[in-house]
């Protein structure tokens, strides 16, 4: 449905994006991981034909997409971008903006359709709402629902819940990634929530610097991380020195990581212990490393204990 290959992205002299490719497939959802800085904004905007790409191209199905210096109106029709500046207007109602791209033709079939997405984005009780008297959480979910009205194929976004709060978060991801699997709309988040990308993604894109990283299945690149980098999004990282509990440096997360009641190598010292709400994370010491684990109480601190790889 989308295929990306851009050889080089540059703003001015600085290179921003480069040897990155991909392809998604129809109502498939691709989650951009990455910290900040490292392109994934480009990305996006370079995708939906903000941005003009020289070196590379971009095919939707079997049509070119040629960006900005050959359309009128930058942006492409299939698709939508929620960019993190949201573009909403102020001074009309909720509804109002959510009906901005509908035909208004039949006004009975609008208003049903705004209903719908009104629950989408849970503002069912903010229709008549003028957007200037919103929170930015909400001016952000009025703007998801005012990119899916007319139905895209695509739906690209920019860290689209950074303003919402955890509690309305949570059942809004789910609301808004079940309607668009549901309604076979194809997806690509940029975020640099791994939480997020695990739980809703069929694939993760890694970039760092601009480049892949990493290319895999949620499940496939927690199962295999290779260095601190890519462990870093998913947790406190523990690098274990050769010779200790393998024969080559292992990189782990604080759940890979258990007591051991036996005495072994690993003996570590015990720092400080944050209160997780199912578990306490652990801070030790070992050497020159910090050491990351979990564990159901809190320990004593200043004591030695002996550590070991989890469910051996």
């Amino acid at each position: 449905m989308l295929q990306v290959a851009i050889n080089s992205f540059s703003y001015a002299d600085k290179e921003i994006l480069s040897d990155i490719s991909f392809s998604l497939e129809k109502g498939e959802h691709l989650s951009v991981l990455g910290e900040s800085g490292c392109g994934k904004s480009t990305l996006l905007h370079i995708i939906y034909g903000l941005l003009h790409l020289e070196k590379g191209t971009l095919y939707w199905e079997d049509k070119q997409l040629l960006g900005p210096n050959f359309n009128l109106v930058p942006g492409e029709d299939s698709m939508k971008l929620v960019a993190q500046e949201f573009k909403v207007m102020p001074f009309i109602s909720v509804a109002e903006n959510i009906a901005t791209h509908l035909s208004r033709l039949d006004l009975k079939s609008d208003r049903k359709r705004v209903n719908e997405l009104l629950e989408v984005v849970e503002m069912e009780s903010f229709p008549e709402t003028m957007v200037k008297n919103l929170s930015g959480g909400q001016k952000q979910r009025v703007a998801l629902a005012k990119a899916l009205a007319k139905e895209p194929q695509l739906l690209l976004l920019d860290e689209p819940f950074s303003n919402i709060d955890t509690f309305r978060k949570n059942t809004l991801r789910r609301k808004l990634f079940g309607y668009l699997k549901e309604n076979n709309i194809a997806c690509i988040t940029a975020t640099h929530d791994a939480e997020e990308a695990l739980a809703f993604s069929d694939k993760i894109l890694l970039l760092k610097d601009g480049k892949i990283e990493k290319l895999d299945t949620p499940e496939n690149i927690y199962n295999a991380l290779d260095n601190v980098y890519q462990a870093g999004f998913f947790g406190e990282v523990s690098i274990v020195p050769s010779g200790i509990l393998s024969n080559e440096e292992l990189i782990l997360l604080p759940n890979q990581l258990q007591l051991s009641e036996n005495e072994t190598e690993f003996k570590v010292l015990i720092q400080k212990n944050y209160f997780k709400g199912k578990n306490y994370l652990i801070q030790t010491k070992f050497g020159d490393h910090l050491i990351f684990f979990e564990n159901q109480n809190p320990i004593k601190l200043n004591i030695e204990v002996y550590l070991q790889l989890r469910n051996q």
